[in-house]
């Protein structure tokens, strides 16, 4: 059963068109409805439109569909649209008229919004303990091998001294960087749509502060028009958060790509973590460090995608809207498991002491020889010319 059911049938290839694969990508958020519609009984209950019998039933079946979710048992059909009809209809089945109140005082629009919104703060928190654990896995590293000169290079030429210790801890410091993006996507995702309906309010006396504290949202949003224009906007800011991410990986894996060719030979991947040719039997490929470059790509899509899908829409709710979930939640996807294979990269990446040894050629040390002229009182243009002249 659809939640707009009118007593006619939708045309099939219609169905197909609108639904898409909502269905499929609601399963991301079906513990998340449920913790807002627990919420929202609640709510209903002491608005007295649920009496307490009706809502502890209902609250002790929310659970048991997360309890089935989590078990991989409960099924969202796609002529329930998402998991918003999937769940009234098991609510309508089991509970009788309690599950035909619960959409009481609510529109699918605000359903959404609240579960994504629960959703991106769930998968924010993860994405914070992943960038926490890489760093502990870099400082690791940099803890062991960090004294090892490497040459520093600009334009992909030798330029100064630089160390391993100096390389990694930079992406340390680039990832606590991020850390503070995270920190403003997850305040701007922070706040409760629930009650606002289908962005116009509901006319009823609502208790919306009471929901907003019991899903631990930090504020109520008030204006109803603006939690509609949000839709596309918080996740638009959540996507540009893990795109940099994604781009400091995937300037390491860059790094990492060509200091392990054995024409450098800085480092050294373990076998355990590279793959083979189906033909050349020698090979070990970096194919994770490669995956890696290139999902930084496919992450800056996902945002401009998303940012085109919202970009001229005008005020309160558009279809166009149901097409941002996928961008956001692929998003997530690629950018947690790039930190967990990061952080494994890191735990196992060994340095070549003799090879780094051996690239501190002399070059490296003549902008120090430039400056010991300095320290002497020579100008540094004619210190510079002198130094100069040895490179020819």
């Amino acid at each position: 059963m659809k939640l707009w059911e009118k007593g006619y049938e939708l045309n099939k290839e219609v169905e197909d068109f609108t639904v898409g694969n909502d269905y499929l990508l609601d399963q991301n958020l079906v513990e998340f409805d449920c913790i807002a519609s627990i919420a929202h009984a609640r709510m209903l209950a002491k608005m007295e439109i649920l009496t307490p019998d009706e809502v502890n039933v209902l609250v002790r079946e929310l659970n048991n569909i997360i309890q089935l979710h989590k078990e991989g048992r409960f099924q969202i059909l796609k002529e329930q649209e998402d998991c918003h009809g999937a769940i009234e209809s098991h609510l309508t089945a089991v509970c009788g008229d309690a599950g035909k109140k619960i959409h009481t005082a609510r529109s699918r629009n605000d359903q959404v919004l609240t579960a994504l919104r629960l959703y991106c703060r769930h998968r924010l928190n993860l994405c914070r303990k992943r960038v926490e654990e890489l760093i502990e896995s870099i400082e690791s590293f940099a803890e062991k091998w960090g004294e090892v000169e490497i040459p520093g290079y600009t334009h992909l030429r030798k330029a100064m001294p630089s160390s391993v210790k100096i390389w990694s801890l930079a992406l340390r410091d680039s990832m606590r960087d991020n850390m503070l993006l995270l920190d403003t996507a997850y305040r701007l995702v922070d706040q409760s749509p629930l009650g606002t309906g289908a962005g116009y309010g509901i006319p009823l006396n609502l208790d919306r502060q009471m929901t907003a504290q019991e899903m631990g949202f930090a504020k109520v949003m008030e204006n109803p028009v603006y939690a509609q224009l949000s839709r596309g906007k918080f996740e638009s800011t959540v996507l540009h958060a893990l795109e940099q991410i994604m781009l400091d990986l995937d300037r390491v894996a860059v790094d990492l790509i060509l200091f392990t060719m054995p024409e450098f030979g800085f480092f050294r991947l373990p076998s355990e973590i590279c793959t083979g040719s189906s033909i050349m039997p020698q090979k070990k490929n970096p194919d994770l460090l490669e995956l890696t470059r290139a999902y930084h790509g496919r992450i800056l899509s996902l945002e401009f995608q998303l940012k085109t899908i919202v970009s001229n829409l005008p005020s309160g709710y558009q279809r166009d809207l149901q097409l941002t979930k996928e961008p956001l939640m692929e998003g997530f996807d690629i950018t947690l498991k790039s930190l967990k294979i990061m952080k494994l990269l890191f735990e196992r990446l060994e340095v070549d002491v003799r090879r780094c040894g051996e690239s501190m050629t002399p070059e490296l040390y003549a902008t120090e020889k430039t400056y010991t002229l300095v320290k002497q009182g020579i100008p540094f243009r004619d210190a510079y010319k002198r130094i100069a002249q040895e490179y020819k």
